[in-house]
């Protein structure tokens, strides 16, 4: 540190300690509500260069501008949590200050049409200042201090198209998210999304009107226009036009999708989130709500690059979710994880994972490595195949809620970071995620056909994977669950890796009858070896789900599949994983 900045640190620490309680108070709140305008105006910079990233298919660019945008939030409120600290000197722990700070603060974002998320940024940094069990309203925003959005100018959210046809509507719509000369073939691309709407309706709509979000929605390779056909005494459809620009033709309308169970599995908390400008999250996660009436509010603000506000609305949905349910907590379903203890509320969609003290044999893994393959799962392409987890700490929950056989394991294989406080559960540490069925449970339970389409499905989510470059490691079919759309995905991270680290092998033949039958290999096999021919000794499998599986994806038993996506990665070619259903591109017209 030079002696400058030494100077001016003294500086500010010896004109703070002559601060009054309010006046410190004022000046911390401004400084914390500037932090927020660094931070949210960073965001938006490399939210907006998604358009000329797309424009000029710098996918590299594009996935490099993904990772920055999910870093920089700790940069900037580690930076701030250093000011604080030096600001505040000896009062730092001063609750009736902070009680201050947050009542400023919260009249200086009165009028910010991102309220909401400037009230998680506050939280974040009470969070580093206090490592508190539980919350503390008069120091965070436990609730929102706005009931609606703030007063000022009206923010509109989508542009409504009228007083023409489907196809020349739809064609405004994609000229004013890129101008025509853009596009391939703009007119024609419009009349086949046209043909697809009006199929789905059951006839031409004579006076239809479309109504599109005004922001286009980025992600990976692609571009979305997310909105709704409003049909005469018909429920809205809603819609989304997914875009590519793939050669030097133009851009060109890939798909057509339709339906809320359509703009889920676009949405998923199994895939990475979109850039979208949005001036107002509150209002655009409202209206896209109304599209997707199953969203939780935290699936939304998460998919469109808000993750932590997403684990306020998180936490503010349980905690009421607990003062109106009496059931408890109890041993998930599944098989006993070997690195985590899981549990869940039976009224409540979600899963609380807590990493062992002690990992059960053969797991030789360390904590760091299983948070590091949590982190690596945040920050990657999820492919729609990975669950996201989000990260608790300190969590306090009531202990009359707990299964006695569930505190009774916690205790013994979590000891470190569960205790008892005051009759209260309190937690150091968990993963959240969403609860599915396992897939193993799931074949158990169901009839043929389901069956079959898992298997079918099964397969699909480890070829999506190779494609992002992720390896599972323990292709167990417990690892893996299903999602209320049938989607299988998978969410036991022990041995995750990348596909590009792994070495796949044939299996060496036997040269004696004794190697043939041989208890142990034979043959050398490194720390890093593979053998895609062994993964079907280890599917416990109905018939109707591995007749399925090897129908469609045979292939990925053998080492030449897992070392062609090998070659394609390395080489710069990402294979591309499309977030709909095939049958919902207009190629197939």
């Amino acid at each position: 540190m030079s002696a400058r900045s030494t100077i001016a640190r003294e500086t500010v620490a010896q004109d703070s300690s002559a601060l009054t309680d309010s006046r410190l108070a004022a000046r911390c709140a401004e400084t914390a509500q500037q932090a927020f305008f660094d931070y949210q105006t960073r965001f938006d910079a490399i939210t907006r260069r998604a358009r000329e990233r797309f424009l000029a298919r710098d996918w590299a660019g594009s996935f490099d501008d993904a990772a920055e945008r999910l870093h920089f939030y700790n940069d900037v409120l580690d930076s701030l949590t250093g000011h604080i600290r030096e600001l505040m000197g000896a009062r730092l722990p001063e609750r009736s200050i902070w009680t201050g700070i947050k009542a400023v603060y919260s009249s200086l974002i009165a009028r910010s049409a991102a309220w909401e998320i400037a009230e998680t940024f506050f939280n974040s940094l009470t969070r580093r200042v206090f490592a508190t069990a539980g919350v503390e309203q008069a120091i965070e925003f436990v609730d929102t201090d706005f009931d609606a959005p703030p007063p000022g100018a009206p923010i509109t959210i989508a542009k409504i198209y009228r007083g023409q046809g489907l196809p020349e509507l739809l064609c405004s719509a994609m000229r004013d998210a890129f101008e025509e000369t853009c596009w391939d073939d703009l007119r024609k691309t419009a009349k086949l999304a046209a043909a697809r709407i009006e199929a789905v309706c059951g006839a031409k709509n004579s006076q239809p009107e479309l109504e599109i979000v005004s922001s286009v929605f980025y992600r990976g390779r692609g571009a979305y226009l997310v909105g709704r056909v409003l049909r005469e005494e018909q429920l809205p459809l809603p819609i989304a036009l997914c875009l590519r620009h793939e050669n030097e033709r133009g851009i060109i309308l890939d798909a057509l999708l339709h339906g809320d169970v359509d703009l889920a599995i676009l949405f998923s908390f199994t895939r990475s989130y979109f850039r979208v400008t949005v001036e107002c999250p509150y209002r655009l996660v409202r209206y896209l709500q109304q599209l997707m009436p199953h969203k939780r509010l935290i699936d939304l603000y998460n998919a469109i690059g808000f993750h932590r506000h997403g684990k306020t609305e998180f936490y503010r949905d349980f905690i009421a979710h607990l003062h109106k349910s009496t059931d408890c907590f109890v041993v998930a379903d599944g098989a006993r994880g070997m690195v985590m203890s899981v549990f869940t509320l039976p009224s409540y969609d979600v899963v609380f994972k807590l990493i062992k003290d002690q990992f059960d044999l053969p797991k030789d893994s360390t904590h760091e490595d299983v948070r590091r393959r949590y982190r690596l799962v945040f920050e990657h392409d999820r492919a729609g195949r990975l669950v996201e987890a989000h990260e608790f700490e300190h969590l306090r929950i009531p202990g009359d809620r707990f299964d006695p056989e569930l505190l009774t394991e916690l205790s013994h294989d979590a000891a470190s970071i569960v205790k008892m406080e005051g009759g209260d559960v309190i937690i150091a540490h968990a993963y959240v995620e969403r609860r599915l069925r396992p897939l193993n449970l799931f074949f158990r339970e169901n009839e043929t056909e389901a069956i079959a389409a898992a298997g079918r499905d099964y397969g699909q989510s480890i070829k999506d994977l190779a494609a992002s470059n992720i390896f599972p490691g323990d292709l167990l079919t417990k690892n893996f669950g299903v999602t209320r759309h049938g989607r299988v995905v998978f969410y036991d991270y022990d041995e995750l890796c990348f596909l590009t680290d792994c070495h796949f092998r044939k299996m060496p033949e036997a040269r004696t009858p004794e190697e043939e039958i041989a208890a142990e290999p034979w043959f050398s096999v490194g720390e890093n070896d593979i053998f895609p021919e062994e993964f079907l000794q280890f599917l416990a499998f109905p018939k109707s789900a591995l007749a399925a599986l090897l129908e469609h994806h045979r292939e990925i038993f053998s080492a030449d599949f897992w070392r062609a996506i090998q070659h394609q990665i390395r080489a710069g070619e990402i294979p591309e994983v499309f977030p709909y259903r095939a049958e919902r591109r207009l190629g197939n017209d």
